[in-house]
């Protein structure tokens, strides 16, 4: 057994023999809480290598405690959060990159990472019913409606509710046949807009730049995409590489601008990923899919 992984069951045994009224509930609770803060610890790290090592145990570990604890909301957000991440950081961007994108290889690194956003999207929709009842099942019918409850206090859930959707959306096999679903994610996206925009430093406005940069058909909109853009690098101080990232790949390249589509790759490598902690990870990440899609750029246009 790695030591990492006997550490943490050593801590889970532990906490669960501790003294007082029902040691069993207050052990999961405190491994619960402690749990729930991983995400935002992973996000700090500078090795994408050792946090993927890393991130598998941690999540088994979350799920095994909401077996005990179903409804613990901080619980359900870091898996609904850390399945996405893990999804996009280490399984479709490994397919993306890889030397042969349409090999077998890159394929099943594809379904692998469809099966964990859908499994992050289960996570984060049951954290929005614990808020907010019948939830899940108004969406579909309302999502206007069903959405308009929401507090600031929602934000995240909605953030990542939409970012494990669009995920598992972006890999479908003919995402066509599922744009209801599409207009959920972007409703999902816009309604956290209008509660905080100015959340984690732009995120929501990151999120919709790929939105944004499908065809017109599809709702997409060049202007409004770059609307999003310079509002993300605004409230990041143009220390977020993904905002660059998505501007390179959701709407320069569709564009066939190739001189715009190399700007915005280059100002990603540009980002010092030690100026902003919280968002290390993510720009390391976005950082080696714009080195690579540099190195391709004779391919791509």
């Amino acid at each position: 057994m790695r030591p990492l992984v006997l550490a943490i069951l050593i801590i889970t045994f532990t906490a669960l023999a501790a003294p007082g009224c029902s040691p069993k509930k207050m052990g999961i609770s405190r491994m619960a809480d402690a749990l729930s803060s991983t995400a935002s610890t992973f996000s700090r790290d500078t090795d994408p290598e050792f946090v993927r090592l890393a991130a598998p145990s941690t999540l088994k570990m979350v799920e095994m405690l909401l077996d005990q604890q179903p409804r613990h909301e901080g619980l359900l957000m870091t898996a609904c959060s850390g399945f996405t991440q893990y999804a996009y950081g280490f399984l479709q961007t490994d397919a993306d990159l890889a030397a042969d994108a349409s090999g077998a290889s890159a394929r099943e690194l594809r379904t692998r990472a469809t099966a964990m956003y859908d499994r992050a999207r289960d996570y984060c929709l049951r954290g929005l019913e614990v808020r907010h009842p019948g939830i899940r099942q108004a969406l579909p019918k309302d999502a206007a409606g069903a959405l308009a409850s929401m507090t600031k206090g929602d934000v995240p859930a909605l953030y990542w509710s939409a970012a494990a959707w669009g995920g598992s959306l972006s890999l479908a096999d003919n995402p066509l046949v599922r744009l209801g679903e599409l207009a959920i994610v972007r409703r999902m996206l816009t309604r956290a807009l209008e509660l905080d925009e100015t959340w984690e430093l732009g995120a929501l406005h990151e999120a919709m730049i790929p939105l944004d940069g499908l065809p017109m058909l599809l709702g997409g909109s060049s202007a409004r995409a770059r609307s999003h853009f310079d509002r993300a690098v605004a409230l990041s101080n143009g220390e977020s590489a993904f905002a660059y990232l998505a501007m390179a790949s959701s709407v320069a390249r569709p564009a066939k601008d190739r001189a715009a589509f190399e700007q915005f790759l280059r100002a990603a490598l540009a980002i010092d990923v030690s100026k902003q902690p919280s968002l290390r990870l993510a720009n390391v990440i976005a950082q080696k899919r714009a080195r690579v899609l540099l190195s391709r750029v004779n391919s791509l246009f």
